[in-house]
């Protein structure tokens, strides 16, 4: 399904790789991007850099750009909105269309439509900057229990998330999260290992890959341990047959659920009292940087990153046929 062989790289024409960006993920992106880039040259395929932060996006149409490799992160690059634009000069691109991309970019829509879809993801509230009173937070332990978990929504790379042990942590989180957003999702902590696993792929023909299990140094796997630290472990084939092959459906019953294609990389808890897996979210732009999980688990199935790279820029399109 992902041989490469018959992919000609000058057939794909000017590729733009877009990254960089003005979101809170822009110094991931310009990471991801880079890389990307440089495996897309050396396989001959004509790609250049664009920053949408530095460029405005007609200057795709205006160059003649054939098509988009996005590897930006974030709100503007994987929300929907780039997709839009892109839908409009009608340049194929990789990854989810715009619809796809806007709900899983928001966490709590996200997490909606797998509950009404009967998917396992942790109990929790949502609440808006005006409800969020010291004696309303004060009570979400009471509903969640602790320690609880305060996201901003709308955010990504674990931006503005943290683990509030007590209630004296409820303030300080909430206010760290407020930074990012003006609505806040608080969830029941999931207690035991930390999994991702990557689809690549269309509807009934997407392939969930192998499942990584993240051991981070303290179970803290913040910014510091995804990006900068070389002391965080990916596992892989540390589950049991039968539970890897539940989670991995689990994980494409979601993407197909959310409408992602191309290709994403769904974020989950596994609870270790009974080790039932949790859904968390779905990422349609993954990281393509050096500690990047997408590119770990593409090669263990024989997809090493420029080929895996290739493949994904081959799959770009529009929403519109």
């Amino acid at each position: 399904m992902f041989d490469t062989s018959s992919i000609d790289p000058k057939a794909l024409g000017k590729v733009a790789v877009l990254f960089g960006g003005s979101s809170a993920e822009r110094p991931v992106s310009l990471m991801s991007g880079a890389g990307v880039l440089a495996a897309l040259q050396s396989l001959g395929v004509d790609a250049h850099p664009f920053d949408p932060a530095e460029r405005p996006l007609q200057a795709l149409k205006d160059e003649g750009f054939n098509r988009a490799f996005i590897a930006l992160h974030g709100r503007g690059g994987e929300d929907g909105s780039l997709q839009g634009a892109l839908e409009c000069l009608g340049i194929p691109y990789t990854g989810s269309g715009v619809m796809a991309s806007a709900i899983a970019m928001d966490k709590v829509s996200t997490k909606r439509i797998w509950i009404a879809e009967g998917l396992p993801t942790p109990r929790a509230l949502v609440l808006a900057r005006h409800e969020l009173t010291r004696e309303r937070v004060r009570t979400i332990p009471d509903e969640l229990g602790l320690p609880v978990i305060v996201k901003p929504p709308h955010e990504g790379s674990s931006f503005g998330v943290s683990k509030a042990q007590g209630y004296s942590d409820m303030q300080g989180a909430v206010e760290l999260a407020l930074g990012f957003d003006d609505e806040l999702l608080f969830e029941e902590c999931i207690e035991g290992p930390e999994l991702t696993c990557a689809v690549l792929g269309d509807g009934q023909d997407a392939q969930a890959l192998p499942v990584v299990e993240i051991r981070a140094v303290g179970g803290n796997y913040d910014y510091e341990n995804k990006y900068v630290s070389d002391s965080t472990q990916y596992l892989f084939g540390s589950l049991p047959a039968a539970l890897e092959a539940e989670v991995q459906a689990l994980v494409l019953k979601a993407y197909r659920l959310l409408g992602c294609r191309g290709w994403g990389r769904a974020d989950l808890m596994l609870r270790q009292k009974d080790q039932k897996p949790f859904l968390l979210e779905m990422n349609t732009s993954p990281g393509m940087t050096s500690h990047s999980l997408v590119p770990k688990a593409a090669k263990q199935i024989g997809l090493d990153y420029p080929q895996l790279c290739l493949w994904l820029l081959a799959q770009a399109r529009l929403d519109r046929r």
